[in-house]
């Protein structure tokens, strides 16, 4: 079989406060909403919004550090997760599964955060 990559980098702001959770087997897990906006060919900037999914350790710390505004920068890799609705419809939809999280400051430029780091415990 011959090699394949899959590695996404994103540099953005933090659309919402990262909520801790639980799996039933009680690792940490957060899912957060990043923002990075790109220029359209008439000049304008458009916003795209990923779905970022941090696991244990990394996920904590994310939790206890990022609030919405900051900007962060992820590296991870990409993953589909499909489920039905309670009406029986398929969903999916593409999440970046994070294994380095750096956190860059805040929306307000006072610096607070800068340069930490939260490393993931899943392999990339």
């Amino acid at each position: 079989m011959s090699r394949t990559i899959n590695r996404v980098e994103l540099l953005g702001r933090v659309g919402s406060d990262p909520e801790l959770r639980r799996t039933q087997g009680g690792t940490a897990v957060v899912q957060l909403r990043l923002a990075t906006e790109r220029r359209r060919e008439n000049g304008n900037d458009e916003t795209d919004w990923h779905t970022v999914v941090c696991w244990a350790k990394q996920a904590e710390a994310v939790a206890e550090y990022v609030c919405t505004g900051e900007r962060v920068y992820v590296a991870g890799r990409l993953q589909q997760r499909s489920w039905e609705t309670d009406e029986g419809e398929r969903r999916s939809r593409i999440e970046v599964h994070a294994h380095e999280v750096i956190f860059l400051g805040s929306a307000n430029g006072n610096g607070q955060g800068n340069g930490r780091k939260a490393d993931g415990d899943q392999p990339f």
